[in-house]
């Protein structure tokens, strides 16, 4: 006779508690008084060699979630390099007298492009005012005195910038004032040129370091051609009375950013139609060409400034979803961007890391002049980032998620009329977010509460098990049970996924489903062909479904329809499982948890409700205090399971059995039953003779 007895394994409220001791606060080690960049050593490193290597093609893709302190550390990162002057640069345009719809770019060393604006400035009055005097002793001033007046005012021009560029512009000037000598000649109908003649001779200053104590960081964080590119004026449009091409020229990031670096949003790159080829095509070529890819041909009257060499180095900062994208989609991608600095999301909850989230906690405090925060807040913070990052070993890296729950502890904690912020303070924020975000949750619990919802949360039912799911909403997400059922007929067809054929179900889910065939395959079907109909449905859903945590609480249903064997229904599961029958960790573990808590509690449930969770997910454990005293009470009850045979046990109260040697199940234990009905199933579609 088999021994069908069989032990199951429950959290003690000890286990599932985890908390942060205020005493971390004095144990951690030194706090710094102005943590940098927290728990993120392999991007800092890869920012540092990035920025380091002048190489072309060392541009740097800067990946990770929001509020991980990539920003931060980008300037962090570039201050170490930021007293290195050596590529800036002053930028012009100058009128070009030979071709004017194609203007004439200048660099200067910092400072020079503001000297050379007002000698050009000093020559255009000067040489004003010489003509006045020519023109007050004679009506009328010849090519030859105009070209050598022009010469000796532009004499000291041309001996201060010996750049040629500048050399031929003021050739240019010499032989342009002799070929428009008839303009001053006072007797001919022609009208005597005013200030707007001479604009001509200007220069259009578009990037000015004059003043410039450090190299440029800019961040773009709207990019669009006239942003990043710079932009021209239309005819029509300057505020000139003479359109001058030169003049129409306005600088974009990229000019402002040459010599230094610019911080792009990669997400908003892609938004405009044709910008990342443009871009592309710059830091191949590394010239910045400016022009109005918005205005048609006729409007931009072919209007094309010569290309300004610029050198700068580019990080685009993005989500890791969008790195991949560039990666499989622009083969060049990586040419051009050499260094993934990635920032991760969680960090281990060492004692320097620690030390470092309480430094920062301290640092928004004085900044920000709230309350002061005693060390059983800290506490909870700390716990708070645990839960953020879902591990009881690590840290969330999102220390903005840190700074916003301290910012509305400060707020309760005036409204109750607290003198500093404590545990309880952190609490009562944590509980008003929950509040206020919970309308939908709410919803759904009273859909189940009014039989809306069609679940069973008390006795026993064949092939319907109760899964848990998490459900976001904006920054929010809560848990909720769902239906799972299962029916089993003779057929070949196999497991048939009716979310799949509704359209409704991810591709992740769909493995899932094809998992279960093979787990029935290596489990029971060894000597007979696996002769099944079965369809498993989500029931009373009707929004896409995907992913693979509710693959037990499928393999679950099934099992128990194939075998016809009632599951308990107070019981909810979560966790995938894998072709072996073991369990595997899922992601949302704790709102899983406390909206199955939520919807027992709801109901005034007291049949000794629980979860069965993967028992590698205890470490991912950070559950409300009222969970905790629950299980203390012994009225709530967490399972954690390493395979299937496990979970069919606690949901059964029956032994699962293992083979023996003659590779048999022994009698009345669930596994006989499933193969024995398995063979059933087999003999019946067989065909007949």
């Amino acid at each position: 006779m088999a021994d069908l007895r069989f032990s199951r394994r429950e959290l003690t409220a000890d286990e599932a508690r985890f908390t942060y001791s205020p005493s971390i606060v004095e144990s951690c080690g030194p706090i710094p008084e102005h943590p940098a960049i927290i728990g993120q050593p392999r991007a800092m490193r890869a920012l540092e060699m990035g920025l380091s290597i002048p190489g072309k093609g060392y541009n740097i893709f800067v990946s990770g979630d929001p509020g991980t302190g990539r920003s931060t550390a980008i300037r962090l990162a570039t201050a170490a390099y930021a007293n290195d002057l050596s590529q800036l640069r002053d930028i012009a345009f100058i009128h070009n007298f030979r071709h004017p719809d194609t203007p004439v770019a200048v660099t200067f060393r910092p400072g020079e492009g503001k000297a050379f604006v007002l000698a050009m400035k000093n020559f255009v009055t000067r040489l004003r005012q010489e003509i006045g005097k020519r023109l007050a002793q004679s009506n009328r001033i010849d090519s030859k005195t105009l070209s050598t007046l022009a010469h000796t005012l532009l004499t000291e021009i041309a001996e201060k910038f010996t750049d040629s560029t500048i050399q031929t512009h003021v050739h240019h000037i010499q032989q342009d004032l002799a070929e428009h000598a008839y303009l001053f000649d006072q007797d001919s109908p022609q009208e005597i040129p005013n200030g707007s003649f001479f604009l001509r001779y200007g220069v259009n200053l578009l990037v000015d370091h004059e003043l410039t104590d450090t190299r440029p960081l800019v961040f773009e964080s709207h990019p669009t051609f006239a942003n990043l590119f710079g932009s021209l004026d239309a005819p029509g449009e300057t505020r000139d009375e003479r359109y001058l091409p030169f003049l129409s020229i306005h600088a974009g990031s990229l000019l402002r950013a040459a010599g230094g670096y610019i911080v792009i949003s990669a997400e908003e790159m892609l938004t405009v139609e044709g910008l990342w080829e443009a871009f592309k095509r710059f830091l191949t070529t590394s010239a910045l060409v400016i022009q109005n890819a918005t205005l048609s041909p006729s409007r931009s009257a072919g209007i094309r400034p010569e290309p300004v060499p610029l050198s700068l180095k580019v990080l685009l900062v993005g989500s890791e979803d969008s790195y991949d994208s560039f990666c499989e989609h622009d083969p060049d991608f990586l040419k051009l961007f050499k260094v993934s600095a990635e920032f991760d999301y969680t960090m281990p909850a060492t004692t320097e890391n620690i030390a470092g989230c309480i430094g920062f906690v301290r640092m928004i405090e004085s900044e920000e002049r709230l309350l002061p925060v005693d060390t059983s807040a800290i506490a909870e913070l700390l716990r708070f980032s645990a839960l953020a990052a879902e591990s009881r070993d690590e840290l969330t890296t999102q220390l903005s998620l840190l700074a916003d729950l301290l910012r509305e502890s400060d707020y309760w904690a005036k409204t109750m009329g607290t003198t500093a912020i404590d545990k309880d303070v952190v609490l009562r924020a944590i509980q008003e977010r929950d509040y206020v975000s919970s309308v939908t949750e709410n919803r759904i619990f009273d859909e189940i509460a009014s039989g809306e919802m069609i679940i069973a949360l008390d006795g026993h039912k064949t092939g319907v098990v109760n899964g848990l799911a998490v459900l976001d909403r904006g920054p929010s997400s809560f848990g909720t049970p769902t239906v799972i059922s299962a029916t089993v007929a003779p057929g070949n067809e196999g497991i048939v996924n009716i979310e799949h054929e509704a359209g409704l179900s991810g591709e992740i889910h769909d493995k899932g489903l094809l998992i279960l065939e093979g787990y029935l395959r290596k489990r029971y079907a060894r000597n007979f062909p696996l002769s099944i109909y079965s369809g498993i449905c989500f029931e009373q859903s009707y929004a896409e479904i995907d992913g693979d945590s509710a693959s037990s609480s499928e393999l679950y249903a099934l099992l128990s329809a194939i075998g016809e064997i009632p599951v308990k229904q107070n019981i909810a599961v979560t966790g995938s499982v894998n072709q072996m029958g073991e369990l595997q960790p899922v992601g949302g573990i704790n709102e899983k948890i406390t909206g199955f808590y939520h919807v027992c509690e709801r109901l005034k449930l007291k049949n000794h409700p629980g979860v069965i969770i993967p028992v590698q997910n205890i470490k991912s454990l950070i559950l409300p205090y009222e969970i905790i005293e629950a299980i203390e009470r012994k009225e709530f009850h967490i399972y954690p399971v390493q395979t299937i045979d496990e979970g069919m046990q606690i949901l059964t109260d029956r032994l699962a059995g293992s083979r023996n040697q003659k590779g048999n199940f022994p009698p009345d234990t669930l596994n006989r039953a499933i193969e024995d009905r398995l063979k059933d199933l087999f003999e019946i579609s067989r065909p007949q003779n």
